[in-house]
């Protein structure tokens, strides 16, 4: 299956917060997306993660 499940990071406090999925084989680049930080206690960029 090309869909996969991707990890995404808060770029403020390194928090992994959320797990989702994408299509790799369409969207091959890394995701951001904003997104809230429970830690933080705002919405903060999220990035996909290794």
């Amino acid at each position: 299956m090309p869909r996969e499940n991707i990890i995404l990071e808060c770029t403020e406090c390194k928090e992994r917060n959320y797990v989702t999925t994408k299509n790799k084989r369409k969207h091959p680049e890394r995701v951001e997306w904003k997104k809230f930080c429970p830690r933080c206690g705002h919405h903060k960029l999220h990035k996909e993660s290794k």
